[in-house]
């Protein structure tokens, strides 16, 4: 069983820059597993951000993944010592309002937005002027 634990949400105002940080503990912590992160504004479905392979890379997309919303502008990484993935976010929009979780599981080799077994609770992020 792994959990996971996101923190470095906020509020900003349009332009500025934040870093989610996603933890992991429990079972192998990050070792071999796909994270990915996804946001949900009010009223609206999630979607997914971004997303990092664990050993499930694919031909049908790249490692690692980004939406295109967000594409040029956000950067996620990953520090297995520390089982830590990261978002960056720069340049934010008030579109990128939402509260944004990580996930982690085995993946996919056909979606990267497929194959999440384990979610955290979730960060908000504002943006706003």
């Amino acid at each position: 069983q792994v959990q996971l634990v996101e923190s470095g949400g906020g509020s900003v105002q349009p332009g500025e820059s934040l870093t989610l940080s996603c933890v992991a503990s429990g079972g192998d912590s990050l070792d071999g597993y796909a994270i990915g992160w996804f946001r949900q504004a009010p009223g609206k479905e999630r979607e997914g951000v971004s997303r990092i392979s664990g050993n499930t890379g694919s031909p049908l997309f790249a490692d690692p993944f980004y939406a295109d919303s967000v594409k040029g502008r956000f950067t996620i990484s990953s520090d297995k010592a520390k089982s830590t993935v990261y978002l960056q976010m720069n340049s934010l929009k008030p579109e990128d309002t939402a509260v944004y979780y990580c996930a982690a599981g085995g993946g996919s080799g056909y979606s990267p937005w497929l194959g999440y077994d384990y979610w955290g609770q979730g960060t908000q992020v504002t943006v706003s002027s």
